[in-house]
């Protein structure tokens, strides 16, 4: 399996099941956990920081992007960084299924996007099915905060410190709890 195959079985929503699936989630787990591991090992520059970041998603990453590792991926080639993203330390990304971060989107200690889920049936619970998350501009997501599969979060919403967020949030909308629930809209200015 190529990596454009896996992005496209995952992209239709398909299960990750099988053989040549599980090994080759593996074999980019451990390509994911060896960047992973040299990023979080020792300090490095922005710029080393952001280098080692373009070698996990396969992907330049904007000079506007600040990242305060750890920083934790176990797959790397799906995740999406916009401009002027930060993200703080200690957060996970679980990307099989699709992280993308949209510009200005700033990331609390903690956070945790989580793209795949278990089938329920005791038979089908080795069986992982993947969805994308979606955070739009200018994002805030509090610390500890959990994104679940298949959700997207509209430009300027904020997701409060510690809340699960299981369905998509509105944009100009804050959430908040476990599961997150609208607390209030933002007023913005034109």
């Amino acid at each position: 399996m190529t990596l454009d195959e896996f992005l496209q079985h995952a992209a239709e929503r398909k299960p990750l099941c099988g053989p040549e699936i599980g090994a080759f989630m593996n074999e980019m787990s451990n390509e994911a956990r060896q960047i992973t591991c040299q990023l979080n090992g020792s300090y490095h520059t922005p710029d080393e920081v952001r280098e080692l970041l373009a070698r996990l998603t396969g992907k330049p990453i904007p000079d506007t992007v600040r990242v305060f590792p750890p920083l934790y991926a176990d797959f790397g080639k799906n995740l999406h960084i916009g401009n002027e993203v930060f993200i703080n330390a200690c957060c996970h990304f679980q990307d099989h299924g699709g992280v993308t971060l949209g510009d200005g989107c700033q990331i609390g200690h903690g956070v945790v996007f989580a793209t795949l889920n278990h089938g329920l049936a005791p038979s089908d619970r080795k069986t992982t099915y993947p969805a994308p998350i979606v955070l739009g501009r200018n994002v805030w997501v509090g610390a500890n905060a959990t994104i679940l599969q298949g959700v997207t979060i509209g430009d300027n919403a904020v997701v409060a410190a510690g809340a699960v967020v299981t369905k998509d949030v509105a944009p100009n909308t804050i959430v908040g709890g476990v599961p997150a629930r609208v607390i209030r809209t933002i007023e913005t200015q034109e």
